[in-house]
């Protein structure tokens, strides 16, 4: 049987904890056979980003066009100019895989901006319409849509507005939104919306688990489940990842993609089908 080829498009985080690294090893745990494209090197530590490097344009679209395993599916993460999302726009736009989660790092963890408006602007009228899930967090989320949110009402009327992007599926992601006793994703895809709601565990910010929660997405994709259940799994995953957190540097803890996968503590999800 051929292995799951899940591809990463990302950024270089030195620390292994978020970007192409981090996709790698969830990939890896979780199965799939982890390939990858580089977009940018970062110069990061667990305390903050202090540099980015972007690859050239053309040497990437080489990468992605030698390609020659069957890929199932696709994780985009940070894109770092203009340049590099219309590379990728073209090469997507060519592709035949069907799964394509797009997480959308537009700040880093530490407020380190990753993509400029520009770019943005051609992420959401070429990329968006190709992908199967958007994953952005409450802050990118903001910015996407013009929407403040402070409520679950407000991340409902964000999700219509990025649905409308021409993207299959939108998963907001609320845990950013501290005002709530538990942590909300919202999963809109035009016609139900499904609310996934986790106690918040004791830890301090987590790095990665943006990278991390995506990626796991596009692998439970590729190894064929429907995208509801995909994200299921992938909560249920990111949830026993942050369980197992390791403090290794001297700023946010990172997480035991591994461990995650064996660790036996149970964390509840509960999933909803909300009605306006």
């Amino acid at each position: 049987m051929n292995p799951f080829v899940t591809l990463s498009i990302a950024g270089f985080d030195p620390t292994g904890g978020a970007g192409i690294v981090a996709d790698i090893k969830t990939f890896t745990a979780l199965g799939c056979y982890a390939i990858a494209a580089i977009t940018a090197n970062t110069a990061q530590n667990t305390q903050g980003v202090y540099g980015v490097a972007v690859v050239e344009a053309s040497f990437l679209e080489k990468q992605l066009l030698l390609l020659d395993l069957p890929i199932s599916a696709v994780k985009i993460g940070m894109l770092a100019n203009t340049e590099i999302v219309t590379v990728i726009a073209d090469y997507l736009k060519n592709s035949t895989t069907q799964n394509l989660v797009v997480d959308t790092p537009i700040y880093s963890s530490s407020g380190y901006r990753l993509l400029d408006q520009a770019a943005i602007t051609i992420l959401q009228q070429r990329i968006f319409p190709l992908a199967t899930l958007i994953t952005p967090n409450i802050p990118e989320t903001t910015l996407l849509t013009g929407i403040e949110i402070s409520s679950l009402v407000l991340m409902k009327e964000a999700a219509r507005r990025l649905k409308s992007t021409g993207v299959e599926a939108v998963l907001v992601k609320g845990g950013h939104m501290e005002t709530q006793s538990k942590s909300m994703d919202l999963l809109y895809d035009g016609r139900d919306f499904v609310l996934f709601e986790t106690e918040r565990l004791e830890s301090r910010d987590v790095h990665g688990t943006g990278c991390t929660l995506s990626s796991a997405i596009a692998a439970f994709l590729a190894k064929g489940l429907p995208l509801l259940q995909a994200v299921k799994e992938a909560k249920s995953y990111i949830s026993r990842a942050i369980a197992c957190q390791i403090d290794l540097g001297q700023g946010a803890p990172l997480i035991d993609h591994f461990a995650a996968t064996s660790v036996n503590r149970r964390i509840k999800i509960t999933e909803r089908v909300l009605h306006d």
